[in-house]
């Protein structure tokens, strides 16, 4: 049987492969990574139980568990699965796999607006004036921008740092920048309930790491404390950021 193995098998192989490592992945990144480990060591049990063993009483017990747990997993695992479904669907995904293939090579991006952001972080750092900007990369971030003040600007350093001015209305909250402007301040964020932040790290660290851990967008924060420069990408943080640093992670 082992030399009928053909060429859709490998690809079903490879492809029940990658969709495992995406869902450990997403697990990791929400930190339900034991949660899913353990799923794993039970399917492994319950195959080896019914298929190997055949031991018919203890795998119709198991048998009963599986169809009600995957009830319990829908339960548990709602808001991964709004998220996989989220991205799937997102049309920009489909742009980037269109990019891929098509993409014109001597098309170069315009960063011309980058050096605002960073000159603007790097102001307000050495006034120690707190801020948190978030940088919308490809999956949306419309509903969080509908909970702010709708701005629709080009991206200006002064106009950055007069937002988090202290005395300023829309201080409080993100700015997020959406295909090269700064499309709405004062935005609600989710907050992240990790752990293991430190304890020196405040809201903004954590709401940052938040949308992080929700979305694929990039967050950039300025400690009012400190006036050290960090950023949140994918659920992990880079702290105590200079211009230059700055400017790679926003260029890539």
């Amino acid at each position: 049987m082992f030399f009928d193995f053909s060429v859709m098998d490998f690809i079903d192989i490879l492809l029940v492969a990658a969709l495992l490592y995406y869902f450990y992945k997403l697990m990791k990144e929400s930190g339900t990574l034991s949660i899913f480990t353990g799923i794993l060591v039970f399917i492994v049990v319950w195959i080896f139980v019914s298929r190997v063993l055949e031991m018919r009483l203890l795998g119709s017990i198991f048998d009963q568990m599986m169809s009600v747990g995957v009830l319990a997993l829908i339960v548990i695992f709602q808001e991964e699965i709004k998220r996989f479904f989220k991205s799937l669907g997102s049309h920009n995904r489909f742009k980037i796999i269109s990019d891929i293939f098509f993409k014109d090579k001597e098309k170069k991006e315009d960063k011309s607006h980058l050096l605002p952001i960073v000159m603007a972080c790097m102001s307000l750092s050495q006034q120690k004036v707190g801020a948190l900007i978030i940088v919308e990369r490809n999956e949306s971030l419309d509903e969080y921008m509908q909970a702010g003040e709708k701005i629709d600007a080009n991206i200006n350093q002064r106009l950055i740092e007069n937002i988090f001015f202290k005395n300023s209305p829309l201080h409080d909250g993100a700015l997020i920048i959406q295909n090269g402007r700064l499309m709405a301040a004062s935005c609600i964020l989710p907050v992240s309930h990790e752990l293991n932040i430190p304890k020196k790290l405040g809201l903004r660290h954590r709401a940052a790491l938040g949308i992080s851990q929700e979305t694929d967008a990039l967050a950039i924060i300025v400690s009012e404390e400190t006036g050290s420069i960090s950023v949140a990408n994918k659920g992990k943080f880079k702290l105590g950021l200079n211009a230059q640093q700055l400017e790679s992670i926003l260029a890539k």
